[in-house]
Parts: C-alpha cells; structure tokens; sequence
C-alpha cells in the first residue's frame, strides 16, 4: 500500500465543493471525496498550527505533550526526564515511527519544522525535504519537489508521503496571472454590510481594522495586492474571500498535478489518499479575519477526505457525521496500514468500524487554543461551549455558546439565554480536564504556564500600544475594557 496525505494549512471544510460551498474552488479535492469518505465533524485538539500538528504526530493532547503556544515553555515538547532512554520515546511512538513499524518509508515535503522550530516533527521520518521558505511557498515550490520524489519512488510500495501545502494561508499570495477566477460570483451571504460595519467598531487583532495584526498595515497591498489590510468597505470584504479562495483553488490545482503522477506511474488504484489541514481560518467569525486565533468551531474544524483502495469504496461518496479529533483518524490510519496504534496516545482509533461503514464519533469534544488567545471549548450536539482564560485583547465574555447548525457563522452568542447548556459544556470541561491531568506525565498544566509568561505569544508586548490606537480611532471604550481585564500588560 501507498499512503499520500495532503496537508494544506489553513484550510476550513465549508470552502470545499465537496462540503457544499458554491464557488468551485476544489475540482481534484472534490474528486478524491467522490471515490472516499468525506468526515464532517472532524476538529484538532489543540490549534493553531504548531500544537495541532504537534497532537498530530503524537496522538495526544496539548496538555500530555506542553506544546499549546507558539513560544516560551508551552512550545516545546515536556522533557522526559531521567528515565529517557538511548532513543526517546517520541522517536518510538510518533506517527511516522507507527508507520515505520508497520514497514512503511515515511517522507515528509513541508518547511514546517523550520518555521516553527518543530524539530520534533522529524521523528520517525525516514526523509524530509525541507522547501525553505518557511511556510511561504506558493504550491509550486511544494509540489515540484514532491512530484520529483514520486517521478522516481512512486512504483515501489509502503511509502507514506506527507505534502504540506500552504497557499490559503495569509498574507494571500497566489501568483496574480491565475487571479480572480471567481470575480463574478457571490460572496457568502452571512457576512453583510451589518455584520461588516459592527465589526468595524470591535477590537482586536485581525480585526476589521487591523486585519494584519494589531496595527494597520498599508504596505502589504503593495508586497500583496490580494490582501486586504482592513474591511473599510464591502469590496474589501470581497478581496478577502476572493484571495482565500484563489490560495484554495490554487492549491487544488497541484493536488491535481499529484493525482496526475499517480496516475504516470500506475498505482492510483492503489494509493490511499487522505485531504486535511492543521486547522480552518476565520474569515470573519468572531470579528477576526484571515486568522486562527480562537478555539472556536471554525478555527478547530478541518476538512478530513480519506480514499482507501478495497477500504472506502463501498462508500464511496459517502459523509460520516460523528465527532472525531483529528488524531483519531490518524490512530484508524495506522491500523489500516496494518500497524499498532502506540501505547499513550489519547487518540481512538475506529478502524473496523470504517472497513463496516458505521463510525461512532465520541459523545463530546474538548478543543483547545494557546497562541493567540487561552481558550479551551467543548463541541457537542449542535453546540460549541468557548471558555476564554485570555480573551487575545478581543473583549471576548468569559463563555460564549454558539448554535453552529442553525448559526454556523457564530454570530449569535447564547450564554445569556441557555444556562443549561453553559453548565452542561462546564461539567463536561471539568471530567475532561480531571482525567486527562490524572494521565499527565507533568503536574502542571501548560496554560497556566502560558498565562502565568504573560500570555499567549502572539499578544505579548502588543496590548500598551494597541491601547493607545484604540484611543485614537474612537475605539476608548474597547481600550478601557481591555485595560482593565489586563493591567499588568496595559503598562509600557
């Protein structure tokens, strides 16, 4: 068996033609999912992009492994201490080390490891090929060294490639002679001059205002004319999903190309084909724009399309609707591939299931972000329950619940109406929290390490200067909000 997985960053599922979206921005995805199993309630653990990938690798949650922030303690593995070996344990139980075990080359196209300093990520690969540009290579650059390896090892068998693609990411960058293909149809309809003109009054970065960061960022129209630098008006608004959708399209252009080599080298019908990412993108949700900042039913949920020759073709087309981490189905894979799911991993593998058609998902899911804000969340039923610990300078409430069927754009905050449900997503955030502590190799928990270095590390430093342009563009009472939530970061 071969194993290709497809990682494409930032990608959020509703933007995918096979999950209903209405610009045709994924032919060769949507092919894949024709002849797969397309996964509709798929979320990681742990956001945005190094502790997802992290929880990824080695099946387990951020607050096992301490990787949950971009920076400081919490970016790291925890050390193993003095019962380490000669080879660590995350070199034996990785995900590429279970699929090593199983007898599979494990080979990994992505400059992730260098842009996030996730040397970790190296564990168990067999061959990394490291594009270089840290994360800002258009799809080209990815996919020329990976259509190199498959032109010359894609005959042979048990090879697992994983090709990180990364072109819906900000700042939006597909090369401008392939640009606006979608000019002449409609936006999604939610994100109306309303909603746009409300969140030009909010705060926070990638907002309306600072869609950048926390500060306007004019020259990026320049270096980046497909990205907008504010929502100032509705054809703003239009730019952003445009160029998201052209990152996406483009990037499904290449997965083209991919398929295309199978195809050369005769072993498509015997490929497994997997579609995910590290995580969605906001593209509005919450008042942020183009970013991943918050653990939210957007930022947490990823498309998951898996074609299994002899596996999935009997359900070929076919949804699963069931609550999954993404670390469950990484745990199906290995067993799939005839491997042994390692000891510790968090992860639940629902293999034989899959093989039947009849998946379970878990009754609940509890999702977690550090980077930009301390947010953790609990997705059940029809509802995601957000509890914030650090609200990223958002002005955010304590907990917010959002209805993510009837509102799926989280426009309507029902804390207020339905405290039932907000006690029901506590209690389930406190069993989570005591069993997976009790599991914990380390007695502390990483955000609390987070919070007590000052917070997330994208917010650190930023807040005494954001105060003052709160101030300056009629925003006073958002700065007096955030300065007093936070007064030892409102101090120069």
């Amino acid at each position: 068996m071969r194993i290709l997985y497809i990682d494409i960053d930032s990608l959020r599922p509703d933007h995918l033609g096979c999950y209903g979206y209405h610009r045709d921005t994924s032919p060769a995805i949507d092919s894949i999912a024709a002849r797969g199993v397309r996964f509709d309630n798929v979320h990681v653990s742990d956001a945005p992009c190094l502790p997802s990938r992290t929880a990824l690798l080695t099946g387990r949650f951020g607050i096992h492994t301490g990787v949950v922030n971009h920076g400081g303690l919490a970016a790291d593995p925890h050390l193993e201490g003095a019962g380490r070996g000669f080879r660590s344990l995350l070199g034996r139980t990785s995900l590429f080390a279970a699929f090593r075990e199983a007898g599979y080359r494990t080979v990994s196209v992505s400059p992730f490891a260098e842009r996030h300093s996730a040397w970790h990520w190296t564990a168990g690969l067999n061959e990394l090929h490291n594009t270089g540009e840290g994360g800002m290579e258009v799809a080209g650059t990815v996919a020329r060294v990976a259509l190199d390896w498959l032109d010359r090892n894609a005959a042979s068998d048990n090879w697992f490639l994983h090709v990180n693609l990364w072109d819906p990411h900000t700042p939006y960058r597909t090369p401008i002679a392939e640009a606006h293909p979608f000019d002449r149809d409609p936006l999604p309809d939610w994100l109306t001059e309303e909603v746009r003109a409300r969140h030009w009054e909010g705060c926070g970065p990638h907002s309306a205002r600072e869609v950048r960061g926390f500060l306007a960022s004019p020259h990026e129209q320049e270096r980046y004319p497909l990205q907008p630098g504010e929502m100032a008006s509705m054809a703003d608004v239009r730019r952003m999903f445009d160029g998201y959708d052209m990152g996406v399209r483009h990037a499904d252009d290449h997965v083209a190309m991919l398929l295309a080599a199978l195809e050369r080298a005769g072993v498509a019908d015997d490929t497994a084909i997997l579609v995910s990412a590290d995580h969605g993108e906001n593209l509005g949700e919450l008042n942020i724009y183009g970013d991943h900042q918050t653990a939210d039913a957007i930022t947490t949920h990823v498309p998951m399309i898996v074609a299994w020759p002899r596996v999935t073709d009997r359900f070929a087309g076919s949804s699963d609707p069931g609550l999954h981490y993404q670390f469950d189905v990484a745990a199906t894979l290995v067993e799939l591939a005839g491997g042994r799911v390692p000891s510790g991993w968090d992860a639940r593998s629902f293999e034989p299931a899959l093989r039947v058609g009849a998946t379970e998902g878990r009754e609940y899911l509890v999702v977690s972000q550090g980077a930009w804000s301390c947010q953790r969340a609990v997705r059940w039923g029809d509802w995601v329950c957000i509890r914030s610990y650090h609200d990223g300078y958002h002005g955010f409430p304590e907990t917010m619940l959002f209805d993510v069927v009837r509102d799926p754009h989280e426009q309507h905050d029902l804390a207020p109406e339905r405290p039932d449900l907000v006690q029901e997503a506590a209690s389930r955030l406190e069993e989570w929290h005591g069993e997976v502590m009790r599991t914990a190799t380390h007695p502390v928990d990483p955000f609390w390490t987070v919070l007590a270095e000052g917070g997330p590390l994208h917010t650190r430093g930023q807040l005494p200067a954001y105060l003052d342009r709160l101030r300056a563009t009629g925003r006073a009472g958002w700065a007096e909000l955030l300065a007093s939530r936070y007064p030892a970061h409102a101090r120069a």
